[in-house]
């Protein structure tokens, strides 16, 4: 009897498998909800919308350039896709609305807040013009914007993204 008394007089130090388990549990529902708190992931996020917008309007320039080609039309003619009339210059879309805007079907307003993916500021007066796309949520005081530029007649419009401070 002096054995087995001893033997459950012995405490064992520890935790049980079934404590440790809850911790870890416990530990993850506060990371779930404490990491968005932490982690700002709007930045990648425009900055994947402005990369995603650029290959639209690489894209749209060049099937706009291609139709025009293909079609044997003059490089200021407007081009008609899919019903819609773009605009064109120099034998690309123009840096505006009614050009590079609707060639990449892209939804864009002159206002913040109206609801479009995009607020769009036209430098109509620069050699060649240029089209200046921010996305609507961005309100930083980084450089986040995505520049279309119109072909001067000896190159190619240009689409460049500048996503460092997103």
């Amino acid at each position: 009897m002096n054995a087995m008394t001893a033997f459950s007089a012995r405490k064992e130090k520890g935790f049980t498998l079934i404590e440790l388990v809850m911790v870890i549990v416990i530990l993850g529902i506060l990371a779930a909800f404490a990491l968005p708190r932490f982690a700002d992931l709007g930045g990648d996020a425009r900055a994947s919308v402005l990369s995603g917008a650029a290959g639209a309007m690489k894209s749209a320039s060049a099937i706009t350039h291609s139709t025009q080609l293909a079609k044997g039309l003059a490089a200021g003619a407007d081009v008609t896709l899919e019903g819609q009339a773009i605009k064109m210059a120099n034998g690309y879309p123009t840096a505006a609305t009614d050009g590079i805007i609707d060639a990449a079907n892209m939804s864009a307003s002159a206002t913040a807040g109206a609801g479009e993916d995009f607020v769009y500021t036209i430098a109509g007066t620069a050699t060649p013009p240029t089209i200046t796309l921010v996305p609507d949520s961005y309100s930083g005081a980084g450089t986040c914007n995505l520049v279309y530029t119109e072909s001067d007649g000896t190159s190619p419009a240009s689409v460049v993204v500048n996503d460092g401070g997103c």
